[in-house]
């Protein structure tokens, strides 16, 4: 056993505590500004921070702010008027919020495998899953690099299908098309949906989410959406939800949003010292980087080959590296979507991948000797 007590017990699987410290001034003043306003729902932060991370992204997008990511989705679905029975196609291989609002909604949800080497939706397999049905994909860019969305755009338009992006995982990366223009995660669609739970890339002090969109009468409707349904107080145009970004977390999202690109930067430079660290490991297969997309790494996620996931897990656990599995089970094998009728060998890849997949430390606060100790541990695993 590798024994390195303090250094150890340094490491965590995310590190809230040493980031918050770090801009500790900034958001102690950002929460009581809020406070000594006491404008607490709907404050002035909240359109400052849709604007500022409207500008941040570029392409014209309008940010509206809403209370987690999972209501974003569900925001989503609904804004683009999807009748019970429409199908939506989505990716095998993500939290289960991505089909789960598909559900709620009595929409029907259509699952695809995986690419095995990106872990994002087949785009070689959308072509099987359409049906007079299909009304819209949702393509999760998934642990921070983006889907193939050259690939996607091409195949919503030819058959007249609306795109939402699920960029909880991936905001701040970059797409690039063949024609070399570039576009951030969560504008190309139609409405790109994102997250700000605590440990993602750009994250608040509790729940938050927003959705993003280029089209003006999209924004519209969501934002009444998200508002019981109404523009202006107490006269109500459809049916809404009550779904608020928080004026609290606004403030601290706008203090965390001038840190975007660093807090990223840190990420790859810590992926890139795994890569070289673990990347001579015969039974461990690293992340594969796409070209067209830049990677941002929500999660530093490698494939074991010939190892004993559940050992392999207790190994790195008795010497102070926590992991975790995302995710563990596929959506067509949980038991709440049993009733959709698919069943064990339906998507190969999937599957495989399930069995396979760690995820290891990665986030902004890592240092040398951390990552020096957890790739010495790794590379010392036997049976």
């Amino acid at each position: 056993m590798i024994t390195n007590k303090a250094l150890a017990e340094s490491i965590r699987m995310v590190d809230l505590n040493t980031q918050y410290y770090n801009i500790k001034p900034e958001i102690d003043q950002a929460i009581q500004n809020v406070i000594d306003s006491s404008a607490f729902i709907k404050g002035p932060d909240v359109k400052l921070f849709e604007s500022e991370l409207a500008e941040y992204l570029g392409q014209g997008v309008s940010i509206i702010g809403c209370a987690n990511g999972t209501d974003a989705l569900q925001i989503a679905l609904m804004a683009l008027g999807l009748k019970p029975g429409d199908e939506v196609i989505t990716t095998n291989f993500s939290f289960i919020a991505t089909v789960e609002t598909i559900e709620l909604l009595k929409l029907k949800p259509v699952l695809v495998d995986i690419d095995p080497d990106t872990f994002n939706i087949d785009v070689t397999a959308l072509a099987s899953a359409l049906s007079p049905k299909t009304k819209a994909i949702i393509p999760v860019h998934l642990f921070g690099q983006c889907a193939n969305m050259e690939a996607i755009c091409s195949f919503a338009e030819s058959h007249q299908i609306k795109i939402i992006e699920d960029t909880a995982q991936a905001l701040g990366a970059q797409y690039s098309f063949k024609d070399l223009s570039k576009q951030s995660a969560g504008t190309i669609g139609h409405i790109g949906t994102t997250s700000f739970f605590p440990s993602k890339n750009l994250g608040a002090f509790g729940d938050g989410g927003a959705l993003l969109t280029c089209d003006q009468d999209l924004a519209n409707r969501i934002r009444e959406i998200t508002n019981h349904g109404s523009n202006v107080k107490y006269y109500h145009e459809r049916l809404g939800v009550n779904s608020r970004l928080d004026t609290l977390q606004a403030a601290i999202l706008r203090v965390k949003l001038r840190y975007l690109d660093k807090y990223a930067e840190a990420r790859q430079k810590a992926a890139a010292f795994y890569d070289k660290a673990l990347g001579n490991n015969h039974r461990i297969a690293i992340p594969f980087r796409s070209n067209d997309t830049t990677h941002i790494f929500h999660q530093y996620t490698i494939k074991l080959v010939n190892i004993n996931r559940d050992h392999f897990r207790s190994y790195l656990k008795s010497n102070g590296v926590p992991s975790m599995i995302y995710y563990p089970v596929p959506m067509h094998l949980q038991k709440a979507f049993s009733y959709l009728g698919y069943k064990q060998g339906d998507f190969p890849i999937t599957e495989q991948v399930c069995d396979q997949v760690i995820s290891i430390p990665m986030h902004t606060e890592l240092d040398e000797p951390q990552l020096n100790y957890i790739t010495d541990v790794i590379n010392k695993y036997s049976d």
